[in-house]
């Protein structure tokens, strides 16, 4: 192992006794002028250049000062081992200065070479404290006196401290590179700008040939978009036995809320949320996040982040996720990611997943030995035999303070082992989309929705972003319907077709209403294979409580009282398979009902349940299939 000596960049008596650091092998460090006790002044409207690493016990800028870097460069200000000062010129820019001030103490201007990272139309001139190129550190680029502590080596940082409290200041980014982070205790404090591509976040794993470890972290961040790990552009990042937080920070008064990605620093509210940072993210193609045995919180908005791209494996194998604010989502599955929940605890204030579709597949479960050594495989873990053998098998809890489940977009979701969700609304909130529910209750599997609805489908009330000056802004209200739904003719509620809200259950006991409040042309499909339900299922008028929704009350998308009623549009196909029986609570209408031999419509103790199909008195008999306006009504 190659250790990094103290000829490199580092100023001396910048990092703690026992340090090691050394330059990779392709840096080209400028040289460091140490001038203690000297002192630079830099007036209104001054302009002072460095072109070298400088150290300096004080620094003094005036309003309208700057100091610049040449072309190609970038230099960065530490106080005592701590960036600081650096603030972002303009909303939505991307350049930062040092700002007016005073510094004292062991001031080091660091002179570095630019990382210039693109990401769509914007170019970010990323500052890291430790950049790690496919040789090993590249001091050239790196911020050495922002780190303190620890050993840094070209395959391994252990026990570094970094903190920062400026704008968009990097901790850790790996290119391209086998790296391992050990023990890092990374602070940052102040906004971050862009976190599809991971400008001000504490850790970046990118490119298709990065394998990035981050073991026994503790990662805290404070700021507008501030992540706390990035995996993008084919990197494959573990993180392992590490605890990451993330807190929202305060928006830029001009700020403007947009969908546009490069500029923008805070969730949409029409997902049904609020904040301005998420914990992690996970972007580009064939990009992989694991996180194992770890703790990943974020105030609101998202704690496992998933943003475009292809081919994503995002996983979560017994660790704890969520929110600790009344808002946000566990995991987010986007296009045709592949999202994995297994042995795991998520506190969420919103759902456990958004699912935005048009492909994405979810997957909660148990940490079984056989999962996690797939795992181990199939995704280059690298963990060995002792740390999977020292994994216990564990059940996933979700414990949402709003709904389980939201369907944005199309999506496969599967729940099986010994998996429980636990929410204050439905289990499954399907914004009609094309919907591949399974739910396995044979390894002990519960759904306890506190409102009594295990299965809502509405309309998508997402008003959308508002072309303003040719900037796609979040200032869309949605308006409530009025009046009956059209009926179309063309729609068959009776059928099943590819693009309607299906569902699966098997081996499980049910208790809970299943409600179809479309409008347009969307059947409720359900399959119970060897089940039991209690409950409601029928068609509704669905309605919002209030009638318009914008960004001021955001927390009623979602949020609807159902009256049961025919089916207009939004047909209700219920398949009650061998051994399953549908104990009818109330009033419900479906379109076609069909049972196998061994099943059976009930009503609850001492009442009768009937039937009418298109206004005809009909008996429900085992084997029966049954089309038409079906009406169940409990007496």
């Amino acid at each position: 192992m190659t250790l990094i000596t103290r000829r490199s960049i580092l100023i001396a008596g910048t990092a703690t006794a026992g340090a090691l650091l050394v330059p990779a092998a392709s840096a080209t460090a400028a040289p460091t002028r140490i001038a203690s006790g000297t002192k630079i002044s830099v007036g209104s409207g001054e302009t002072y250049e460095l072109s070298t690493t400088t150290r300096v016990s004080e620094l003094s800028i005036a309003e309208g000062g700057r100091i610049t870097a040449p072309d190609g460069y970038s230099v960065t200000l530490t106080v005592d081992g701590v960036e600081t000062g650096q603030l972002l010129t303009e909303t939505g820019g991307t350049e930062t200065l040092i700002s007016a001030g005073t510094y004292r103490g062991a001031v080091v201007l660091t002179v570095a070479e630019a990382n210039a990272v693109t990401y769509e139309t914007l170019t970010f001139p990323f500052r890291q404290a430790v950049y790690v190129g496919a040789d090993g550190v590249v001091t050239a680029k790196s911020v050495l006196s922002s780190v303190r502590g620890g050993k840094l080596t070209n395959t391994l940082a252990k026990g570094v401290a970094i903190t920062s409290t400026g704008e968009c200041f990097d901790g850790v980014f790996v290119q391209n590179a086998s790296y391992t982070l050990q023990k890092p205790v990374i602070s940052l404090t102040g906004n971050g700008r862009c976190d599809f591509a991971g400008y001000g976040a504490a850790v970046v794993g990118t490119g298709s040939s990065t394998t990035l470890v981050v073991d026994g972290a503790r990662i805290a961040t404070k700021g507008v978009v501030r992540t706390t790990v990035i995996a993008n552009d084919g990197a494959n990042v573990i993180v392992k036995n590490s605890e990451l937080r993330a807190r929202n920070g305060v928006l830029p008064a001009d700020y403007q809320a947009t969908v546009e990605t490069p500029y923008m620093e805070s969730v949409p509210w029409m997902l049904g949320l609020d904040g301005n940072v998420r914990a992690t993210n996970l972007i580009g193609a064939n990009t992989k996040a694991t996180y194992i045995n770890s703790s990943v919180f974020s105030e609101t908005w998202g704690a496992l982040s998933v943003e475009g791209g292809r081919g994503l494996q995002l996983t979560a194998i017994n660790s704890s996720v969520g929110n600790t604010g009344t808002y946000g989502y566990g995991t987010y599955a986007i296009g045709d990611a592949t999202v994995r929940v297994l042995g795991s605890r998520f506190d969420v204030g919103s759902y456990a997943t958004i699912i935005a579709g048009p492909a994405a597949s979810v997957h909660y479960g148990d940490s079984t030995r056989t999962a996690v050594a797939e795992l181990n495989s199939s995704l280059g873990l690298g963990l060995s035999a002792a740390e999977l053998a020292a994994l216990p098998v564990r059940n996933t809890v979700v414990n949402s303070g709003h709904f389980g489940y939201m369907f944005f977009g199309a999506g496969t979701l599967k729940l099986d082992g010994g998996t429980v969700v636990n929410s204050e609304k439905a289990t499954f909130l399907n914004k009609g989309q094309q919907t591949a529910i399974t739910v396995d209750g044979s390894g002990g599997a519960r759904l306890n929705p506190r409102n009594g609805i295990i299965l809502q489908m509405i309309e998508l009330d997402d008003p959308g972003p508002v072309n303003v000056d040719g900037k796609m802004l979040n200032t869309g209200v949605y308006t409530e319907p009025t009046g009956d739904p059209t009926k179309d003719s063309a729609f068959d509620v009776t059928a099943v077709h590819t693009a309607d809200g299906a569902a699966t259950f098997s081996s499980i006991a049910l208790k809970g209403d299943f409600y179809n409040g479309m409008r347009k042309g969307k059947n409720m499909v359900l399959t119970f294979e060897d089940s039991t339900v209690q409950g409601v299922i029928s068609a509704t008028g669905a309605k919002h409580h209030v009638s318009t929704i914008d960004a001021s009350n955001f927390y009623e998308l979602g949020e609807v009282t159902n009256t049961v009623q025919p089916a207009v549009n939004n047909g209700v196909v219920v398949q009650l398979n061998s051994g399953s029986a549908w104990t009818v609570t109330g009033t419900s209408y479906l379109t076609k009902l069909a049972l196998a031999a061994g099943a059976a419509v009930r009503a609850p103790r001492s009442k009768s349940v009937t039937m009418t199909v298109d206004g005809t008195a009909t008996a429900v008999e085992p084997g029966g299939t049954y089309s038409g306006a079906i009406v169940l009504t409990v007496q």
